[in-house]
């Protein structure tokens, strides 16, 4: 398989540390949505990534239905996604919030990096920056002070989570001082000892 996209996104991000974490070989083409856009059509007339090329050449694009896929692939006993009943539904809303923090950060970024200062329209900005406390602040409360977001053993929620954090400390870090969300940073801490979350990082 080949994942096309740079760990810089999120969305990349989380499938590369899926990826490694359910042991599922791959390549990866880092493709940037801004300087190899047309490259990156070829995959997904969107122009978006993830992408990923499965064996036989079929492209799934984005980064769910990717790590649908993946989950299939590795089963229901490896899976980070419980398969089925209230366990799936509690992780797919633990990603939820993590997904609505990694968007609304996206959209932060490229509001403060593309548009001109003077044209800034700061209440918007304001409150994208509030919805993703708001995410963010929602997983503090289901976090608990050891182990992961749900259960015995890592999920999603915990690999989308991380994901999350590590965009908005790199490109806009005041907006999540360590000890802001004290046990979610414990959680990235956690984390961090896996080496499939490790390895990821740019």
């Amino acid at each position: 398989m080949i994942l096309i996209g740079r760990n810089t996104s999120p969305f990349v991000r989380r499938v590369a540390a899926s990826l490694r974490l359910l042991n599922l070989p791959y390549e990866q083409k880092e493709l940037s949505t801004v300087a190899n856009r047309q490259e990156v059509e070829l995959y997904n007339p969107l122009g978006r990534i993830p992408a990923l090329v499965l064996e036989d050449g079929e492209v799934l694009i984005d980064s769910s239905p990717i790590l649908d896929h993946l989950d299939e692939l590795a089963g229901p006993d490896k899976a980070l996604v419980p398969h089925r009943g209230p366990e799936r539904r509690r992780v797919l809303k633990l990603v939820a919030y993590a997904l609505g923090v990694m968007e609304k950060s996206l959209i932060c970024y490229i509001e403060r990096q593309i548009r001109p200062a003077d044209k800034l329209h700061q209440a918007l900005l304001d409150r994208f920056v509030a919805q993703a406390h708001a995410g963010l602040a929602a997983l503090e409360a289901e976090c608990p002070v050891d182990g992961w977001l749900f259960g015995s053993r890592l999920t999603q929620a915990d690999v989308s989570t991380v994901a999350a954090m590590d965009f908005l400390r790199a490109f806009w870090p005041e907006q999540l001082p360590q000890g802001r969300y004290p046990k979610l940073d414990a959680l990235h801490s956690r984390a961090y000892a896996l080496p499939a979350i490790a390895q990821t990082k740019v």
